[in-house]
């Protein structure tokens, strides 16, 4: 296992310094100039050359690209000209709200669409195979920013049981002391039951966004999957031998069927990492999604290529993650390694 890890990560390399090289030149390209954007409508040439100046702007890409490898060898990001903050500072304080909403949303997901699709696979051209169907096609179907302002429609706005979409706290709730980032977490260890549930009902709606968009994937994999295992010899001779049929389909059929819903919530995970930019920006969340938005629409650099930088960290992880789940499921899948 520990020979697997250090493979991986060392495959991970080149793809982490592809990503560096891509995102400097990229956000090079974007239209528009930092310089005269933070210094304003009514800044003079000698004040836009001077903050170009302070900003390594006047230097040849060489030289700019150059000085930011150095800066990243160091673990500086570089410094957010929007908020006036350290870019691994900005990152440290947001990446828990997008991380919290995400890992909730991949939960509600797996809860529906795990049993969904189980219960597809043995009850094949029944109704809930037809409700599946349903589900699946408009998970797929519907933008992500579209479900939330429609959910936001019904459940705040028509029904009013639903909070305002204002972050992660309303007004009249205090932020838990922080101890992981994640107030669901945070507000537990502390004994706020209070919070907990101010945050669950913030939660509540962007996480079920999340949900519907992830949901449809999952249970697609989950029922196809299960329908070519619970056609295989080994589960009609499990059937054969007496086996009850929970027997039969978790331990037997489930168990087989579950590196490819493994591979699949790795890439819907990683697809949600994408999602949460439009989610929180429906949702008003402060997550590093909404903050590189409004960079890219200052085109402040810094922040920008930290946040592409901490996608690509992440992915490289979870790819990881997935790996080592591979190992524990299927002992086959060490040895070949």
């Amino acid at each position: 296992m520990l020979t697997l890890i250090a493979k991986r990560l060392m495959f991970a390399v080149p793809s982490l310094i592809g990503v560096v090289v891509v995102t400097f030149v990229l956000t090079r390209a974007l239209p528009g100039d930092p310089a005269a954007y933070f210094a304003g409508p009514a800044g003079t040439k000698e004040a836009i050359e001077q903050i170009r100046t302070k900003l390594g702007l006047d230097r040849t890409l060489p030289e700019q690209f150059v000085r930011y490898v150095s800066d990243l060898a160091r673990g500086d990001l570089g410094t957010a000209l929007t908020t006036g903050q350290p870019v691994a500072s900005d990152i440290r304080a947001r990446l828990p709200a997008s991380a919290e909403l995400t890992l909730l949303g991949l939960i509600v997901a797996i809860a529906i669409a795990v049993p969904l699709g189980i219960l597809a696979a043995t009850r094949p051209g029944s109704l809930i195979d037809h409700a599946c169907r349903i589900v699946t096609t408009a998970g797929v179907s519907l933008p992500v920013f579209f479900t939330g302002l429609i959910l936001v429609y019904v459940f705040y706005y028509r029904l009013g049981i639903a909070p305002p979409p204002l972050g992660r706290l309303d007004v009249f709730a205090s932020a838990p002391r922080d101890i992981t980032g994640f107030y669901l977490v945070d507000s537990l260890l502390t004994g706020q039951v209070d919070v907990f549930f101010a945050s669950l009902r913030q939660l509540a709606l962007p996480a079920l966004t999340l949900a519907i968009f992830a949901l449809a994937p999952i249970a697609r994999m989950t029922r196809a999957s299960m329908l070519a295992v619970l056609a295989s010899d080994f589960v009609r001779t499990a059937r054969a031998s007496g086996l009850s049929p929970g027997t039969v389909i978790v331990t037997y059929a489930f168990r087989n069927a579950m590196l490819p819903v493994v591979t699949t919530l790795g890439m819907v995970f990683s697809f949600l990492l994408g999602a949460n930019v439009l989610v929180e920006k429906v949702f008003a969340w402060p997550g590093i999604g909404s903050y590189a938005v409004e960079a890219l629409i200052a085109s402040d650099f810094a922040p920008v290529q930290g946040f592409v930088l901490t996608m690509a960290a992440l992915y490289v992880l979870l790819n990881l993650v997935i790996d080592i789940v591979y190992g524990v499921i299927d002992p086959r899948m060490r040895v070949e390694a």
